[in-house]
């Protein structure tokens, strides 16, 4: 059990054969986003900034999770991995939100609509859209389920705009050093209670 956590703090510190994007924030397995019902793999990618003077041609290849570095042309892909809903049409609606403090659903509250696409089917299970996003902030990715009358039918994937993606591994990191710690302090007391023990057992032994 030790070994197992101790290996498990050492992904998180980054010494694993798994290592994240260096440019993107999801890491070699894809980004998957579920909810009670359905779940998709997500990704978003970037459109590279056109006043950069000195443009990487593989930063439009770099995919995202859900934080994304700036503002900008955007592509959105969500893979359905629910067979079930590809046989239903799917709307799609890109929202700019605020933080309310509450709990879901009422934990945003929209402010604009940035783009809307009306709903149609994904026989193939890619559901695509893009969006041109002007400013940073925080945005809501609705694919909208059928008639969408429930709650549960508007699946929503929650976006970071204008955000470092790499303070996303930061808690993990944080877990992972906390992890090693206590399996080292662990490890260190049952040595000495071991010690302590032997010593005992064989002053024991030496007494007439």
């Amino acid at each position: 059990m030790a070994c197992v956590l101790l290996l498990s703090g050492c992904d998180k510190l980054g010494f694993g054969t798994k290592q994240s994007n260096a440019l993107g924030n999801r890491p070699d397995l894809d980004c998957i986003i579920a909810n009670d019902f359905y779940a998709v793999h997500f990704s978003a990618y970037l459109q590279p900034d056109k006043n950069d003077k000195n443009p990487d041609p593989k930063a439009a290849f770099v995919p995202f999770c859900q934080k994304i570095p700036r503002a900008g042309k955007m592509f959105f892909t969500a893979d359905l991995i629910d067979r079930d809903i590809r046989a239903t049409p799917i709307g799609i609606k890109l929202v700019e939100v605020e933080k309310t403090g509450q709990k879901a659903p009422d934990d945003v509250r929209e402010i604009r609509t940035v783009t809307e696409i009306p709903a149609k089917l994904y026989p193939k299970g890619a559901v695509e859209a893009q969006a041109d996003v002007d400013k940073n902030g925080d945005y809501v990715l609705y694919l909208l389920i059928g008639e969408a009358m429930e709650d549960d039918d508007k699946f929503r994937i929650a976006l970071e705009v204008g955000v470092d993606p790499k303070d996303a591994e930061l808690p993990l990191i944080a877990i992972g050093v906390v992890v090693a710690l206590v399996l080292v302090v662990l490890v260190f007391l049952i040595y000495l209670h071991k010690r302590k023990k032997s010593a005992q057992t064989h002053g024991n032994g030496e007494q007439p």
